[in-house]
Protein backbone atom coordinates (compact mmCIF):
# COMPACT_ATOMS: atom_id res chain seq x y z
CA UNK A 1 0.00 0.00 0.00
CA UNK A 2 1.59 3.56 -0.77
CA UNK A 3 1.74 5.85 1.61
CA UNK A 4 -1.03 8.80 1.21
CA UNK A 5 2.28 11.56 1.11
CA UNK A 6 3.29 9.72 -2.48
CA UNK A 7 -0.23 9.33 -3.25
CA UNK A 8 -0.75 12.79 -2.82
CA UNK A 9 2.43 14.74 -2.84
CA UNK A 10 1.81 16.37 0.24
CA UNK A 11 2.98 16.26 3.56
CA UNK A 12 1.25 14.19 6.16
CA UNK A 13 0.98 15.55 9.84
CA UNK A 14 -0.01 13.13 13.13
CA UNK A 15 -0.56 15.30 16.40
CA UNK A 16 -0.94 13.18 19.38
CA UNK A 17 -3.66 14.60 21.53
CA UNK A 18 -4.39 11.76 24.19
CA UNK A 19 -4.00 7.75 25.17
CA UNK A 20 -6.88 5.37 26.22
CA UNK A 21 -6.60 2.78 28.73
CA UNK A 22 -2.71 2.61 28.28
CA UNK A 23 -3.05 0.92 25.26
CA UNK A 24 -4.72 3.13 22.60
CA UNK A 25 -3.37 6.50 20.80
CA UNK A 26 -5.68 9.33 19.96
CA UNK A 27 -4.16 11.30 17.58
CA UNK A 28 -5.04 13.50 14.48
CA UNK A 29 -4.01 12.97 11.24
CA UNK A 30 -3.63 15.91 8.54
CA UNK A 31 -2.71 15.94 4.67
CA UNK A 32 -1.01 18.78 3.39
CA UNK A 33 -2.41 21.08 6.14
CA UNK A 34 -2.53 20.55 9.73
CA UNK A 35 -5.31 22.91 10.58
CA UNK A 36 -7.80 20.41 8.70
CA UNK A 37 -7.47 17.03 10.24
CA UNK A 38 -9.41 13.90 11.39
CA UNK A 39 -9.50 11.93 14.78
CA UNK A 40 -8.47 8.92 14.92
CA UNK A 41 -7.20 6.08 17.46
CA UNK A 42 -5.13 3.33 17.25
CA UNK A 43 -3.56 0.40 19.22
CA UNK A 44 0.50 1.55 19.67
CA UNK A 45 1.82 -0.61 17.50
CA UNK A 46 -0.90 0.09 14.80
CA UNK A 47 0.19 3.46 15.54
CA UNK A 48 3.63 3.45 14.53
CA UNK A 49 3.00 1.11 11.98
CA UNK A 50 0.37 3.95 10.12
CA UNK A 51 3.32 6.46 10.93
CA UNK A 52 5.71 4.97 9.17
CA UNK A 53 3.27 3.87 6.15
CA UNK A 54 2.46 7.46 5.87
CA UNK A 55 5.95 9.06 6.46
CA UNK A 56 4.05 11.73 9.20
CA UNK A 57 5.88 14.29 10.12
CA UNK A 58 4.61 15.07 14.07
CA UNK A 59 3.68 18.30 15.04
CA UNK A 60 5.45 19.71 17.91
CA UNK A 61 3.28 20.90 21.59
CA UNK A 62 4.10 24.30 20.40
CA UNK A 63 3.07 23.86 16.65
CA UNK A 64 -0.51 21.93 18.69
CA UNK A 65 -0.76 24.89 20.77
CA UNK A 66 -1.15 27.29 18.08
CA UNK A 67 -3.69 24.82 15.93
CA UNK A 68 -5.20 25.06 19.41
CA UNK A 69 -5.48 28.71 19.47
CA UNK A 70 -6.70 29.02 16.06
CA UNK A 71 -9.45 26.89 16.34
CA UNK A 72 -10.46 28.70 19.45
CA UNK A 73 -10.75 31.92 17.49
CA UNK A 74 -13.01 30.52 14.63
CA UNK A 75 -15.10 29.04 17.37
CA UNK A 76 -15.25 31.83 19.80
CA UNK A 77 -15.83 34.51 16.61
CA UNK A 78 -12.54 36.16 16.26
CA UNK A 79 -10.79 34.63 12.99
CA UNK A 80 -8.23 36.48 11.89
CA UNK A 81 -7.15 38.19 15.37
CA UNK A 82 -3.58 37.73 16.17
CA UNK A 83 -3.01 38.90 19.87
Amino acid sequence: MASAAALTGQRCFVRVTGTRAARFVEFEFAIGDPELAVELVLQFDQFREFCARHEVTHLSPEEGARLDYERMKWRYGQPGVDH
